[in-house]
């Protein structure tokens, strides 16, 4: 089952933005900044009146986005936005490089000697993000936007059944909003027929997966969740009249049988004519701009400028690393691999288990600010494609207001499901997101989508979490051991399919070294990895550059080194290209003092 092999969500919100098709759409600001170089006294308040216009004009462009970011618009000068889910036409995206471009231009415009520490940090930042994007323009059918866990039809609902209300506003616009679903579906059938048309269409058992996702999710009309979960929200929201709920709930359950429901329904017959279009079963490297594009999303997707080569060595380096030390502990007590094996944890709700690792991570970590969050199960139906949990990006101005999903699917008694709630609350992601807003990054930085840090960071701390769970220092270490250990096969072989070309023998042949063999097991991380190429990487190439600066951290800084101070400098920088993390670490970790 696809629930057995190590999937992640998070950021669900950065994903659907970055997905949307209308990425950066930035006339707007661009106009307000173009003028002559800047330089005077000035510069510093017209650098951030230029990315607050930056911000708003991005934000407003996609409903789901403005609203999972900001829970107050109005208060960034944000009102009268149309409700939209975004644009995915060829016209749009062609406007979107368009705008990219004249954006980059305009950037080069600002003196950067003029700008205070924290903006040139933005500055750094923002000119990378957009320079990446621009590099891959003229190679836009060669992304993908209905995958198996990251794609839209998976995000989608997630962000339907979790999308707030503060007020009445937000349900008239949440009712807008999911009755555009079946006109962005068409647009969406669309983008994979020019993709078609290009030969640069998904496999058929990529195809069939997501055909086999749409039939799962329209299953059950009369008890659909999304119907239930609206209902739930609506009775919880105050100041409603009993006639006003009816109306509403009345409303929704119309709109998800005649709109969201047979959106699913078109999108599975479209894809089932485009069965067999599919020109390439292997890598992208098989297509014939594949490698450069790989190229992208390994940069994008971890953050590193390392070429391909490098990152490989990297990796085998550190997997036969701990594979050694593994072997020294064994060394030392032959029987600690059947200690490890009958590790079992007591059955405790995800919330205490969160509150656990909120007290025990503070030996390494900063206290964060009191926050709220709240843990839900996803529904049934999702199960066997979504993540073991995951955490949604909170908003940037109510960062106290946060939600982790939990597939009930899991096993509460093992060590994978306390190191996940790790990963995804205490201290990975819900902190990581918590800290970084509290250190006052700029509201455009929430835009720009770094996985490499967000899910590097969280991989970071999981494998720091097995000290927090009361077991034998060295069988906690193995553990820790074995799982980079695994993650570094996934990250090899998701390299030697994109880029080297791995056919499933290849994958099999190269897994075997290691003791696993079971073909079944392997055919579905085969096609995970072609489905979902870079994915795994963000997570063992972002740790594998956090581990790298600490060493490096604690070699400069000597006696003066603390995990907690390097952790606050880390946040404080926020998500961002580790050239300019490594960069800039030391301005911030010696502003501590």
């Amino acid at each position: 089952m696809k629930k057995h092999i190590l999937k992640k969500v998070t950021p669900l919100l950065l994903s659907f933005s970055l997905l949307a098709g209308c990425a950066f759409p930035f006339s707007d600001a661009v106009r307000k900044a173009e003028t002559d170089t800047k330089t005077g006294e000035d510069v510093s308040a017209e650098f951030d009146t230029f990315l607050n216009d930056l911000f708003c004009s991005e934000i407003s462009s996609n409903s789901i986005n403005l609203h999972f970011t900001l829970s107050d618009p109005e208060a960034f000068g944000i009102t009268d936005v149309p409700v939209t889910l975004g644009d995915i036409s060829e016209k749009s995206i062609m406007e979107s490089h368009a705008d990219l471009e004249n954006t980059c231009s305009v950037l080069s415009k600002f003196d950067e000697s003029a700008l205070t520490k924290n903006q040139r940090l933005t500055y750094e930042i923002l000119n990378d993000y957009l320079k990446t994007e621009l590099s891959v323009a003229d190679l836009t059918y060669y992304d993908e936007i209905l995958r198996p866990s990251t794609g839209i039809q998976a995000q989608l609902p997630v962000l339907y059944e979790e999308y707030r209300f503060y007020d009445k506003k937000d349900i008239d616009d949440y009712l807008k909003l999911i009755a555009l679903t079946e006109d962005y579906f068409s647009q969406i059938i669309d983008f994979e027929q020019k993709k078609a048309d290009a030969g640069l269409f998904m496999s058929d058992y990529a195809c069939n997966n997501v055909i086999s996702q749409c039939e799962t999710f329209t299953a059950n009309p009369e008890s659909h969740y999304l119907i239930e979960t609206f209902n739930n929200k609506i009775e919880a929201l105050p100041g409603l009249s009993d006639e006003e709920r009816e109306t509403y709930r009345t409303k929704n359950e119309a709109l998800v049988k005649e709109n969201i429901l047979p959106a699913y329904e078109k999108l599975a017959d479209g894809l089932k004519k485009l069965l067999g279009k599919g020109s390439n079963e292997k890598g992208l490297c098989y297509f014939e701009d594949g490698k450069e594009f790989y190229e992208y999303l390994v940069y994008h997707n971890t953050g590193c400028s390392s070429d391909i080569p490098d990152i490989q060595k990297m990796v085998e380096q550190k997997r036969l690393a701990d594979l050694n030390d593994a072997a020294v502990l064994v060394a030392e007590d032959p029987d600690i691999w059947d200690k490890s094996n009958l590790v079992s944890l007591d059955t405790a709700d995800p919330t205490s288990t969160l509150h656990t690792l909120q007290e025990a991570m503070l030996k390494h970590f900063p206290k964060a600010p009191d926050t709220q969050f709240t843990v839900s199960y996803i529904d049934e139906c999702m199960e066997d494609y979504m993540a073991p949990a995951f955490y949604i990006t909170a908003p940037i101005d109510n960062y106290d207001n946060n939600s982790i999903f939990i597939n009930a699917s899991t096993d509460t008694t093992t060590m994978r499901y306390f190191t996940t709630l790790a990963h995804e609350g205490f201290p990975g992601h819900l902190y990581q997101t918590v800290m970084s807003y509290e250190a006052g990054l700029p509201p455009v930085r929430s835009i720009l989508n770094y996985p490499g840090y967000v899910e590097g960071w969280a991989t970071y701390v999981e494998m720091i979490s097995y000290q927090y769970a009361g077991l034998d220092e060295n069988v906690g270490l193995l553990l820790a051991l074995n799982q980079s250990a695994l993650l570094s096969l996934y990250a090899s072989t998701d390299l030697g399919i994109h880029y080297d070309g791995w056919s499933f023998e290849d994958m099999i042949s190269f897994w075997s070294e290691y003791g696993i063999s079971d073909k079944e097991v392997l055919r579905e991380v085969y096609e995970l990895i072609v489905e979902e190429p870079a994915h795994y990487l963000k997570y063992y190439i972002g740790y594998l550059n956090f581990l790298d600066i600490k060493e490096d951290a604690k070699e400069t800084y000597g006696s003066n080194y603390s995990d907690v101070a390097f952790h606050k400098a880390i946040l404080a920088i926020g998500p961002a290209p580790f050239d300019i993390v490594e960069k800039y670490l030391d301005v911030y970790y010696t502003a501590q003092d």
